[in-house]
């Protein structure tokens, strides 16, 4: 699966595009008080999922898979614990056992939407995009789920992985449609326009979109691109220099001298 999803999927802040593999939402509070010893145990497990996910992310995984096989004998039937677990298995590359592991999420929780977008990106990252963007509609237009433009932008990103451009373009105009200032989705279709070589169409929607909003590094960097491409010196400069003053030591910032080194 392209490094793009996976860079999404494992983002604090577009996580919403794709925020579901970084962190899960915890199961609300029944209306009812459990007894003193469920709810101990269900306390604990969240505890054991967070602390999972975060040796997880750590690249700790035999620490995060002590912590998740916790979770699941304090709470068998939560389906953040499933969700983490799946998440967990594929990364070690046990395939099969991921998947089971997302449908037992999916059985206890089949309106969820972040157990639902956690399985599309899933599915997406395993090269299942059909089966992956029809999660992400499911999400995109479930009521409980707070931000269906990332549902919409990473459907985009599967597809886009797929060679599937003019897909990917309609789903990340919904996601920007929903919400004009949504950086991804913003830096999906500039990228989009600059890898069909529509240079002016890219360099209106980057000028655009940081003339009313907050400039992500991707979408610096990106401009640094577009401008060379068009050969425009200044702006690259201009773009080059504002990414170097606002995102000093970004994965961004450090690729400018490789620039120098490709053609666009």
């Amino acid at each position: 699966m392209s490094t793009e999803l996976n860079r999404i999927a494992h983002s604090p802040a577009r996580p919403a595009a794709l925020a579901a593999l970084t962190a899960l939402a915890l199961a609300g509070c029944a209306s009812s008080a459990p007894p003193l010893h469920v709810a101990n145990e269900q306390q604990a497990a969240a505890a054991n999922t967070q602390l999972g996910i975060q040796y997880m992310n750590q690249g700790d995984l035999n620490l995060a898979k002590a912590k998740l096989d916790r979770a699941l004998q304090e709470a068998p039937n939560s389906p953040d614990v499933h969700s983490a677990r799946a998440m967990l298995f594929e990364r070690m590359n046990l395939h099969d056992k991921a998947d089971d592991e997302f449908r037992i999420a999916l059985k206890l929780a089949p309106h969820d939407p972040d157990v639902i977008n956690n399985y599309a990106v899933y599915l997406c990252q395993n090269g299942r995009t059909d089966e992956g963007v029809k999660h992400f509609m499911e999400a995109a237009h479930n009521a409980l789920y707070r931000t269906p433009q990332a549902a919409y932008t990473n459907a985009g990103v599967c597809l886009r992985a797929a060679k599937r451009d003019d897909e990917a373009r309609a789903d990340f105009n919904a996601a920007v449609q929903l919400r004009p200032n949504d950086p991804e989705a913003a830096f999906q279709l500039a990228s989009l326009d600059f890898d069909h070589a529509q240079l002016t169409a890219a360099r209106m929607r980057i000028d655009s979109y940081i003339g009313a909003y907050q400039a992500t590094p991707d979408l610096l960097l990106l401009g640094v691109r577009v401008a060379r491409a068009q050969g425009d010196a200044i702006a690259a400069q201009r773009f080059a220099r504002r990414l170097q003053l606002d995102f000093p030591g970004s994965e961004q910032e450090r690729a400018l001298p490789a620039l120098d080194h490709k053609p666009d």
